[in-house]
């Protein structure tokens, strides 16, 4: 009998009783043709068919309970491996345990063994999700509190939103995450975030203000580490993406590049962006004014240890597949289940396409290989701390954003990493 059309304990139970009140009843060669058909329909033994229609059919608690299946070691493992990825959800964890194991392992954040491999091989994610519960985290991850939202601008550009199911990398939804804190007087630091709906795959810039000089060097400074080429660019209806100077500059940086925006208050139409805003920007940074030069070098720092990080060690889920459980009436929307995939990085789904070249793609795997993902979280989190003692700028104080500028983009990786591959990588492409 296959798999998938075997009963439950639970079925076989109620199919039991229900045929045993005709076994009572039946005459000795009827009962002889009910214990064939449920010895047939159950895959019981005759014996043990017989007991329990002479007895109480109920299930008893097992007097013995069953042992523990993984032992501390596991226990151990999923301590690092979920405080190296920051704690993310058993469903993104549970198909990346393996080679995140491994990886750790070579960089001397845990013993592996094939034993451990083997155990997280084999672990579900109900009990990777039992386990974390218990596993206290020494560093709870910050409160996330909410993006703000963009102002409206209605341009000459095609309104439509990039379909769920896109399956070319290339496609990048972008928003503007405002740092002014309470009052919204003044220069104050932008944080441009660009998410590529088929990967997931992230880049930050800060800039300081939103004039056209500022958010150009904010595009080339992208542009310069994307490894995968523009296909098309979504913004909302800011006025700092839709005017004639930056359509212009998107035209003349990437020939053939498509221009598409959301429908005016709808954030919906950005929602792959509108939630990395939460997750990766809010998150981390709360909403606290950040005003400074000072301020927007140290956190153009921090996003590039973050693009190292998020993009090559977070496992992300992506939807694949919509079913909808009613019908659409006037009064109420269709009810949809959603199916996600297993979960995984950014940079693998971006291997999945074969959109990078072999030499951007071997260079691309040293540079994970040779990053410990644990020290990397560590880092994060202390230039975080050194963002916040920075002080704000007084009422009389003038910034000078050139300062902030990086007219020969580099990519500025974790010291610790001790690889300069994808920075002579950007300067050659």
């Amino acid at each position: 009998m296959p798999t998938e059309d075997k009963m439950t304990i639970d079925e076989r139970y109620k199919y039991l009783r229900r045929m045993q009140k005709r076994y009572k009843k039946a005459g000795r060669k009827e009962r002889q043709e009910l214990l064939d058909e449920m010895e047939t329909v159950t895959e019981l033994h005759r014996k043990s068919l017989i007991r329990l229609m002479q007895g109480k059919i109920e299930r008893r608690r097992r007097r013995r309970q069953r042992g523990r299946c993984y032992r501390v070691e596991v226990d151990d493992a999923l301590r690092v491996i979920a405080e190296s990825t920051d704690y993310i959800c058993a469903e993104r964890l549970q198909p990346n345990l393996v080679w995140l194991a491994e990886h750790l392992g070579i960089h001397g954040e845990m013993v592996v063994t094939p034993q451990l491999l083997s155990q997280l091989e084999q672990i579900s994610t109900s009990t990777v999700q039992r386990r974390l519960k218990r596993i206290h985290q020494d560093r709870p991850r910050l409160p996330r509190k909410g993006p703000g939202r963009a102002s409206g601008l209605k341009r000459e550009i095609p309104t439509r939103r990039i379909p769920w199911d896109e399956q070319e990398p290339g496609h990048f939804e972008v928003d503007l995450v405002h740092h002014s804190g309470p009052a919204v007087s003044g220069h104050y630091v932008h944080t441009l975030q660009i998410i590529d709906v088929t990967t997931g795959w992230s880049e930050r810039v800060a800039v300081l203000g939103r004039s056209y000089l500022v958010m150009s060097d904010a595009f080339r400074r992208i542009e310069a580490r994307l490894p995968m080429p523009i296909l098309e660019l979504h913004p909302d209806n800011g006025s700092e993406f839709l005017n004639a100077h930056l359509i212009r500059y998107w035209r003349n940086l990437v020939q053939g590049v498509q221009l598409s925006r959301s429908r005016p208050y709808q954030k919906n139409d950005n929602r792959f962006v509108e939630q990395k805003n939460q997750s990766l920007v809010r998150a981390y940074l709360g909403n606290e004014r950040l005003d400074t030069v000072e301020q927007t070098l140290a956190l153009n720092r921090l996003y590039d240890r973050m693009w190292l990080y998020y993009n090559f060690f977070q496992p992300v889920m992506r939807l694949e597949e919509k079913i909808s459980l009613g019908s659409l009436d006037t009064s109420s929307n269709p009810r949809v289940r959603r199916k996600f995939d297993n979960a995984q990085t950014p940079y693998d789904r971006l291997c999945a396409t074969k959109a990078l070249t072999p030499e951007c793609k071997q260079q691309l795997d040293t540079l994970r290989q040779q990053t410990n993902p644990r020290q990397l979280r560590q880092t994060i989190y202390q230039n975080i701390t050194h963002l916040f003692s920075l002080p704000c700028s007084a009422a009389d104080q003038s910034q000078n954003v050139h300062l902030t500028l990086d007219l020969n983009p580099t990519i500025s990786l974790d010291p610790t990493t001790a690889v300069d591959i994808w920075t002579a990588h950007a300067h050659t492409t």
